[in-house]
């Protein structure tokens, strides 16, 4: 059951990976397929890492939600749309680091006390 809790975490990484790849950032679209390796290391630290790098991705996905809808405010073209999928993203991004505080997943990357 702990592996079903990690699929969230494993999806958020696939998205930033995908936006990275698509923008020409390579490394950060590797670094971003890096954190489903990972998952698979049962340390706190690895726990940490991740949790890390998923707030930094919802971070980025409010960046490019800025940008585009700036671009799009500025061409006269619809907007909101864009804003609700890129806040959905971001919030499910931002949400797939607090699965670290489930009990199995606590016990599995020996995580005691507060994450």
């Amino acid at each position: 059951m702990a592996y079903l809790l990690l699929l969230l975490p494993a999806l958020a990484s696939v998205l930033l990976a995908a936006h990275f790849y698509r923008a020409g950032e390579l490394a950060l679209a590797a670094a971003s397929l890096a954190l489903i390796a990972l998952l698979a290391v049962p340390r706190r630290w690895a726990a940490r890492a991740v949790q890390i790098a998923l707030a930094l991705g919802a971070l980025e996905w409010l960046r490019t939600l800025a940008v585009f809808a700036a671009a799009r405010m500025s061409a006269g073209q619809p907007y909101l749309r864009l804003a609700v999928i890129l806040l959905a993203v971001a919030a499910v991004t931002a949400l797939s680091a607090l699965v670290f505080r489930q009990a199995r997943l606590r016990v599995r990357y020996n995580i005691g006390g507060r994450l």
